[in-house]
């Protein structure tokens, strides 16, 4: 896509984004990104929801309530009219045509940037797509946008969030509070990437609060522009298994003596859980995804290959032991279910 500066908008062009949409503002990541945006003061912030959506929403938001679950997408073009951007913030299991029908409203009401629903996985990253049974989603996702013509995508790269799949049992980062009990993949020493639903908030806010468009060829600052179709790579912690189970025990005052270990085969747990989802046991599906993160060299750790736009945006550094803190309060609670 050519580079486009502000000097050649039309007259009346703002060079910002201030009508944001967004679909799931009341979900589990969708809150911290609709709270983080407002935030900013900086944006208009509406909500679609269906008409019999009960899930409360940050103060502050817009509502636009919109039936389309059928084939007229009137409605929600008209919803979305003026938009310059739609955030998706759905279920990985949401229905693959419920993101094709926002992508093509998003078209038809010339909305300039869309967030397709994913956060997490670097998308860069084929073989990692691939083994985590993304790729034909991804692939499906992208096409679309970009068949349009007139929007363009914008990914979150954030690995996974981290006090969900702290507190999300032994088959995300292998904890149980409960039971009190640590499954090590492997040496436990294969450092990943991951954020907390707050930090994403805050990266996405901060992105759409950058400028647009470089003003011309010799302006050089950061804007949400050199993103499109690409992914922005944000991160919390770099850390290992073994890190996180420093900063539980630190957490719980508890030392190895308190908790069961067990090891295992990060890859032989992938391989298991891909040949009962072969059979159709899609419970295993957790297990199949994290298990595939923590291969050594297995693009978990986007840090050291692409690096982070954590300093471009202006994210904080968070302190680990707080956030380990939400993520067993999670786990006690059982907050997070321990499969998808």
């Amino acid at each position: 896509m050519a580079v486009e500066y502000a000097r050649d908008q039309p007259q009346g062009f703002r060079n910002r984004i201030e009508k944001v949409a967004i679909v799931g503002a009341g979900g589990q990541i969708g809150k911290f990104l609709t709270e983080h945006l407002l935030k900013t003061g900086k944006h208009v912030v509406t909500a679609i929801t269906r008409p019999d959506s009960t899930n409360k929403l940050p103060e502050g938001v817009q509502v636009a309530k919109v039936d389309y679950s059928g084939d007229d997408d009137a409605a929600l073009v008209e919803a979305l009219k003026g938009q310059q951007a739609l955030i998706i913030s759905m279920s990985v299991f949401a229905p693959q045509d419920s993101i094709s029908k926002l992508a093509r409203a998003a078209a038809k009401a010339g909305v300039r940037y869309v967030f397709p629903n994913w956060w997490g996985h670097d998308a860069a990253n084929d073989k990692l797509c691939e083994d985590s049974m993304l790729i034909s989603r991804r692939d499906s996702l992208f096409d679309e946008v970009k068949s349009l013509g007139v929007s363009s995508y914008v990914l979150l790269a954030c690995g996974f969030w981290y006090e969900f799949s702290l507190g999300g049992g032994p088959n995300r980062f292998g904890f149980d509070f409960n039971e009190r009990t640590f499954v090590q993949f492997d040496g436990g020493d294969v450092p990943i990437n991951t954020s907390t639903w707050p930090q994403c908030g805050r990266a996405v806010a901060s992105l759409l609060s950058l400028k647009e468009l470089p003003e011309d060829e010799t302006d050089q600052s950061p804007t949400l522009s050199q993103f499109r179709n690409g992914s922005v790579y944000v991160s919390s912690f770099r850390l290992t298994q073994l890190d996180m189970f420093e900063s539980v025990k630190r957490v719980t005052g508890t030392t190895d003596a308190d908790w069961t270990i067990t090891r295992d085969s990060s890859e032989q747990r992938w391989k298991d859980s891909v040949a009962g989802l072969q059979k159709g046991d899609w419970k295993l599906y957790t297990k199949m995804l994290y298990s595939r993160m923590f291969f050594p060299n297995g693009g978990g750790d986007y840090e050291s290959k692409v690096g982070l736009h954590n300093d471009l945006l202006g994210l904080p550094v968070e302190d680990l032991d707080e956030a380990t803190a939400v993520g067993i309060r999670m786990g006690k609670n059982g907050e997070v279910p321990f499969s998808h």
